[in-house]
């Protein structure tokens, strides 16, 4: 003789619950991750941005400046310095643009691959962008 087990009437609530939550809580984990991953992204092309500006703003015309002229950028050296630090790093494109004889604009474009709603289809690969000026402050 087998006992007999009571039935409860429940039989596979559970799994639809599972199935309908699971991929639910594992989009909002993705945004999560990848949102922050993105985050730390924008911080990054904005750091690399101000650091190639202070690249290029070192790059001023120094006979003018020794002599006791004015303190300009020089335009073309403060471009190749800019390219010379941007080229240093990997999947980071940008330009340098002087505005006039004391200021520099670098904007720098990071690409960011998300990691996790990749799995979902929505990860398509997104660039940011990070830009910093440099002034060149004459004492």
């Amino acid at each position: 003789m087998t006992p007999c087990r009571p039935r409860l009437g429940d039989d596979g609530r559970v799994t639809i619950w599972f199935a309908v939550l699971a991929p639910a809580f594992l989009a909002l984990i993705g945004l999560v991750v990848d949102g922050g991953a993105k985050v730390r992204a924008y911080q990054r092309a904005d750091n690399i941005a101000a650091e190639a500006a202070r690249a290029g703003g070192q790059a001023i015309k120094a006979g003018q400046a020794i002599d006791g002229g004015a303190k300009e950028i020089d335009a073309s050296i403060a471009a190749t310095a800019v390219q010379a630090y941007l080229d240093d790093l990997d999947g980071v494109t940008g330009t340098v643009a002087v505005d006039g004889v004391q200021q520099l604009t670098v904007t720098v474009t990071v690409t960011y691959n998300p990691i996790l709603l990749d799995l979902f289809g929505g990860g398509a690969g997104t660039t940011v962008t990070g830009r910093a000026t440099a002034t060149l402050i004459a004492q």
